[in-house]
């Protein structure tokens, strides 16, 4: 019975297919170069399709972490794509990005930062590299955050405690819930 219930609730909650979850590819960079955003923007459309929502350039001004290897005068920009993925191996997402920040980088130093990720009805999960005491290790080198939680009585995502200073910002909770919001529509379209 406990099982039977635990499904409902699984059913609700998580959208699927062929039993398996589905999310939107979440992807932000961060360069001194707006162009060559875009023009990995262009690659990512390649294997994600096209950009669906976006923030615009923001300043990035949260750290100093990426002075050395990018210089001064950073932007970010973060984007959705409109094709759904499996969370079956979505880690190797963040391969597929540390490949071409590494065919951007100019003599070993990269010129463009890439934050892959995904989100669903209930968060925001980011990849990276990095391990901390809140990330959980999915294999080959990569680990994943819960970044962001969605709110069903406050309807907008919140921060945990570890949340990058950016990803608090009304900007990027404001896009986070649009892209949300399409999520959702897709979802919807799929099953008519």
């Amino acid at each position: 019975m406990i099982h039977q219930q635990n499904m409902s609730v699984f059913k609700r909650n998580f959208k699927t297919i062929n039993n398996q979850i589905i999310s939107k590819p979440i992807i932000g960079f961060i360069s001194g170069n707006e162009k060559l955003i875009d023009i990995v923007v262009g690659k990512m459309e390649k294997k994600f399709g096209k950009t669906d929502c976006s923030t615009g350039f923001m300043p990035f001004l949260y750290t100093d972490y990426y002075k050395e290897e990018f210089g001064d005068d950073l932007k970010k920009k973060i984007f959705s794509f409109e094709k759904l993925i499996t969370l079956e191996n979505s880690h190797k997402i963040k391969h597929f990005t540390c490949s071409i920040e590494k065919k951007y980088s100019d003599h070993g130093k990269r010129t463009i930062n890439i934050d892959p990720g995904y989100i669903n009805y209930a968060k925001l999960v980011l990849f990276t590299t990095k391990d901390y005491n809140h990330r959980i290790y999915l294999g080959q080198g990569i680990f994943a955050e819960v970044t962001l939680n969605y709110s069903n009585k406050k309807k907008t995502f919140l921060p945990n405690d570890w949340t990058y200073p950016d990803y608090r910002t009304d900007e990027y909770i404001s896009f986070f819930n649009k892209a949300r919001r399409i999520f959702a529509e897709q979802i919807a379209n799929r099953n008519q």
